[in-house]
């Protein structure tokens, strides 16, 4: 890996999911576009910061029985229900979450999607050991979790991609802060037998996103030898526009 390869962070606030599903399919396609032309540019990755509305999200290969509640139900939570082109079964993104969507061309790294969610899965690990959380891998299921005690093994993390012509996009959501309650309205990434869990439920005090999104960001440079790049909100708009023009 290129330790001089940047990744941009975007601080996006909170944003519609099929809004951000369309940002992230078009910053693929951008990274895409580069990296067919004749002279390639040397273009930053990028890594999109959001918090969702309520919303369950089914991956391509996921089991549609998985989703617990009913329409009535989903109206009720101010949720809803969408079918989406990325791995993996049934989860949650709502308020308290840090969902993170990494673009990256992984030519410029590894081709190896296996070893791509390992990578994924270290920097949220580290996030968490840094908030004296020890969270870690469990059971070979994709996704962070805390597997202490045995038998209480509960996730933290949840993850899904897709990954087009090596070029990445989807990613991970880490439950800050998260109302845990929503996810009684699914079976989570379809595992019936274990739970779920947040930071804030680990440790039992508040936390301050905005220093979880920056040390996200510093594990995820560690961890993929780049440099990273926080944008604010505004900076970020001016950026992707600039980005994808």
């Amino acid at each position: 890996m290129d330790e001089n390869q940047e990744v941009v962070f975007c601080r996006m606030g909170r944003m519609e999911y099929e809004e951000c599903w369309s940002l992230q399919q078009r910053l693929q396609a951008r990274l895409i576009q580069n990296k067919r032309s004749d002279a390639p540019q040397d273009i930053p990755h990028v890594c999109l910061l959001v918090e969702h509305p309520p919303v369950f999200t089914l991956g391509k290969s996921g089991d549609e029985s998985n989703l617990i509640a009913s329409k009535e139900d989903l109206e009720a939570a101010g949720a809803t229900f969408v079918k989406i082109d990325r791995g993996g079964d049934i989860t949650y993104h709502g308020p308290g979450q840090i969902v993170g969507y990494p673009i990256l061309d992984l030519d410029r790294f590894y081709t190896d999607i296996h070893r791509y969610l390992r990578d994924l899965e270290e920097v949220i690990i580290r996030t968490c050991h840094s908030f004296n959380i020890e969270a870690g891998r469990f059971d070979g299921k994709t996704g962070v979790w805390i597997t202490e005690p045995v038998g209480s093994e509960r996730k933290i993390c949840a993850m899904g991609i897709r990954c087009s012509r090596w070029v990445t996009m989807h990613g991970f959501a880490l439950n800050v802060a998260t109302e845990i309650d929503h996810f009684s309205m699914i079976v989570p990434c379809g595992i019936q037998d274990r739970g779920v869990t947040s930071m804030e439920m680990e440790l039992l005090q508040q936390l301050d996103k905005r220093a979880v999104e920056s040390e996200i960001a510093e594990k995820f440079a560690e961890v993929f030898r780049v440099r990273a790049q926080m944008l604010e909100y505004d900076d970020a708009q001016s950026f992707l526009t600039t980005y994808l023009d």
